[in-house]
């Protein structure tokens, strides 16, 4: 055990970038499995509301095929009866989503990163390129998701939506994880650099 941490002391300092991309890649792919055990839960809790049959299509970008194309759409009715899971996916996505982000503010700051700069100002602009990212994420969410949950539906019947969810997630956790890491190393780097000064 000493040698592996001494082995790793050292390549942290010939390779300070690549240790804290590892570190990085070690504590999103813990906080993607958190994400997967939360989703199913939560989804069931919104799911036997009348949620579910609450529509939630906002941010209308124009159309796709001639339907109209939302940047949030959560059609109303179960996805398993051919809906868009309505309000009730919606939060149950966003819930995840939250609880996983703020766990993984405070896993990537302290361990990947070891920031001792601000905690309010780095959680600021957490939250901004969270915002952002969301909004990306959900935009592109409306290219897939149907096909996706189409398909799994079709070879795997009811268990199928279960599997799409977790396809989506994968993808969701995915984007978030390449547009993060830089951004990470800007507001963590930023804090060292004027606690340093």
């Amino acid at each position: 055990m000493e040698k592996a941490k001494i082995w790793w002391g050292g390549f942290v300092q010939k390779h300070p970038t690549l240790a804290q991309f590892l570190v990085f890649f070690l504590v999103s792919n813990g906080v993607t499995v958190l994400q997967m055990i939360l989703m199913p839960a939560i989804k069931a809790g919104f799911g036997a509301t009348s949620l579910v049959d609450t529509g939630f299509q906002v941010l209308r970008c124009g159309s796709v095929g001639g339907e109209p194309y939302y940047v949030f759409d959560y059609a109303p009715g179960a996805i398993s009866q051919g809906g868009g899971g309505g309000l009730a996916y919606f939060l149950a996505v966003e819930i995840t989503m939250a609880i996983a982000q703020v766990i993984n503010f405070f896993l990537q700051r302290n361990v990947t990163f070891k920031s001792n700069g601000s905690v309010a100002r780095a959680a600021m602009w957490y939250v901004i390129a969270y915002i952002i990212i969301s909004i990306g994420a959900a935009a592109l969410q409306g290219f897939y998701k149907d096909p996706i949950y189409g398909f799994c539906q079709n070879l795997l019947g009811g268990t199928g939506v279960m599997v799409a969810d977790v396809i989506t997630m994968l993808i969701n956790c995915a984007i978030s994880f390449w547009v993060f890491f830089p951004i990470f190393k800007v507001i963590f780097k930023q804090k060292q650099c004027e606690a340093a000064a």
